[in-house]
């Protein structure tokens, strides 16, 4: 006995109908998942007071990027890994030499390089000499002998009577500190990892209805 099997046209059109939609209704799900994650995370970083230009690091792709696939992901990620990092995991930061972590206080003013100033480089702009103090029940100090400008920052005094010459704290000194942990993404990663199957449904459904 011989069996002839005959696909009816239509219904591999069907068939091809189906897994265009099932692509289209995958890859719009991840784009959805990416997009609100990408959004979750900035939120997160502006809420702990972080600013949106550490927010605005955050970015989303879906991949494939020119086409609709069943294999379709997004990436989340931030292009400043180890702050945000550093935030979410808030580790304890130790100096890399062994030695001190010089924390600038408000006279040390702000780095010419964008963010907190070093020592060495507080000792050029100045042209101050920092002294250190020990002291044994609290952080070390380096200080400074100068004065103090309209910003309250520590400067060289060119009073020859020593009028308004003070010994200004510069940096405090530690062994290690704890970073506090300011963020959760793993919250919102998993949330918007359990939101996918309903959005591939949501977009299959809106796809038929279209």
């Amino acid at each position: 006995m011989k069996l002839k099997l005959d696909i009816d046209p239509d219904i591999v059109a069907m068939m091809q109908a189906e897994v265009a939609a099932g692509e289209r209704a995958v890859t719009a799900a991840m784009r959805e998942a990416g997009t609100g994650l990408k959004a979750a995370w900035r939120l997160q970083v502006t809420g702990a007071g972080l600013g949106t230009r550490l927010a605005n690091t955050i970015r989303s792709q879906t991949f494939p990027k020119s086409c609709e696939s069943l294999d379709a992901a997004a990436l989340v990620w931030s292009q400043a890994p180890v702050i945000v990092g550093a935030h979410d995991t808030g580790p304890l930061i130790r100096s890399k030499n062994g030695f001190w972590l010089a924390i600038p206080l408000p006279a040390a003013g702000k780095s010419l390089r964008g963010g907190r100033i070093t020592p060495g480089e507080w000792e050029r702009r100045r042209r101050l000499r920092l002294r250190f103090v020990y002291r044994r029940t609290g952080p070390s100090l380096l200080v400074a002998e100068g004065r103090l400008n309209t910003k309250g920052q520590a400067v060289v005094s060119r009073s020859k009577t020593g009028r308004g010459k003070v010994t200004a704290p510069i940096f405090l000194l530690v062994p290690q500190v704890k970073l506090p942990k300011r963020l959760e993404l793993a919250r919102d990663a998993d949330r918007a990892l359990d939101s996918v199957p309903g959005l591939i449904v949501t977009n299959w459904v809106e796809g038929q209805l279209t």
